[in-house]
């Protein structure tokens, strides 16, 4: 689902993003609810900011990468975790493009995200570019997702990637 946002493109620079798990839920621009096998997950858009809230079997998990006041924690390029009984891995890295690779990464993501029924896209007013995507899948008993938050005024995307569920049976 592609979506404009109803706000203008004000957020600050990919640096001052934070990562954090447990939050509250935040306002959102944008909303997908999905349900991926017994998963209920919601999708949000909070600008170039993102929430995804995960319910399973009496358990929940929410995680927020956004422009927090008062944050202490940046966003951080790898975290491994345990969340109650599931195990929870989340990765980040920035990337730079120029302006002319920027814009096609940008069309290639916002085509991706846009068609795909587990997939969530807002772009703000004025600023084709500047935009944050989601994409979430479950695979082999766990719940993925991806997010892309665009900074065309630096050049910059920031990619994450999160996985959560139950712990992966070690393999040999």
């Amino acid at each position: 689902m592609l979506t404009t946002l109803k706000t203008s493109y004000t957020d600050t620079r990919a640096a001052d993003l934070a990562w954090a798990l447990g939050r509250e839920p935040l306002p959102a621009l944008a909303v997908l609810d999905l349900e991926l096998s017994g998963a209920s997950l919601q999708l949000r858009l909070l600008g170039a900011s993102h929430q995804v809230l995960l319910e399973e079997e009496g358990r929940s998990c929410s995680e927020t990468v956004a422009c927090m006041p008062g944050s202490s924690t940046p966003l951080p390029l790898g975290v491994s975790k345990r969340v109650g009984e599931w195990e929870y891995e989340f990765a980040a890295r920035v990337e730079t493009l120029s302006h002319g690779s920027f814009a096609g990464r940008a069309q290639e993501l916002l085509a991706l995200v846009a068609d795909h029924p587990n997939g969530l896209a807002g772009t703000f007013p004025g600023s084709p570019h500047a935009f944050t995507a989601m994409l979430a899948q479950r695979h082999e008993g766990q719940v993925r997702w991806r997010t892309w938050h665009a900074y065309p005024q630096e050049g910059q995307l920031v990619v994450t990637r999160t996985r959560i569920g139950a712990r992966m049976p070690a393999t040999l």
